[in-house]
């Protein structure tokens, strides 16, 4: 049976448990498991450039030891360690950020972001722009919320108002859901807009999905 790892780089476990409630509709009973790990030495959130460059050594040691995955997924939107875990692995990487952008623009012409904080989008513009994407982008907007309150409940609120605003100011007609820890409000928010709203873990996982089928 093929496998797929996938990695939140916090240390956050409600985030992990989030994810695996978010990716059960993909598991493949018998042909795929989905195998979501928490990084136990990572932040509690994943926040600022120090956050995200104190993950890139472990994840790299992850994918450099898990000899039995098949497939690494790593549920971070900044793509921590994306390039160098390529460079370790013969075996398929992906990023949330890279592949929930490119699914999300084959659902809309133009994509809003729900980011968390004015600090996450200044690390997202740059990518954005190296993956040429930017002519697609409507705007990303910050919820100002961290990691751990972005993942609760009580956070949905203030990402259907940044949502709303995104599709009604800046013409945004599709949504990516900017961070993996707001994986559980993905589908009440595309009940309530009515256009597409893109999960990129789920978006990640689906393509891993495609890869490790394909393997012989």
């Amino acid at each position: 049976m093929k496998k797929i790892l996938v990695i939140n780089p916090n240390s956050n476990e409600a985030v992990t448990e989030g994810l695996r409630e978010c990716l059960a509709p993909l598991q493949l009973p018998d042909r795929v498991e989905i195998e979501c790990l928490t990084l136990a030495e990572g932040p509690f959130g994943i926040e600022s450039k120090l956050d995200t460059e104190s993950v890139v050594l472990p994840l790299h040691r992850i994918v450099t030891s898990r000899e039995d995955a098949d497939a690494f997924v790593i549920a971070c939107y900044s793509d921590p360690a994306l390039a160098l875990c390529r460079e370790a692995t013969t075996k398929p990487v992906f990023g949330i950020q890279e592949s929930g952008l490119f699914s999300a623009l084959q659902r809309g012409a133009r994509v809003g972001v729900v980011a968390l904080s004015p600090l996450s989008i200044a690390r997202h513009l740059p990518y954005i722009r190296a993956l040429g994407l930017e002519s697609r982008l409507a705007a990303e907007r910050p919820l100002n919320l961290s990691v751990e309150q972005s993942e609760q409940a009580a956070a949905y609120p203030r990402i259907e108002t940044i949502a709303s605003t995104l599709v009604e100011q800046d013409m945004a007609d599709t949504i990516l859901m900017g961070c993996a820890g707001m994986a559980r409000h993905c589908e009440q928010l595309e009940n309530t807009l009515g256009i597409p709203v893109t999960e990129p873990t789920r978006a990640a996982v689906t393509q891993a999905l495609g890869a490790v089928l394909l393997q012989h």
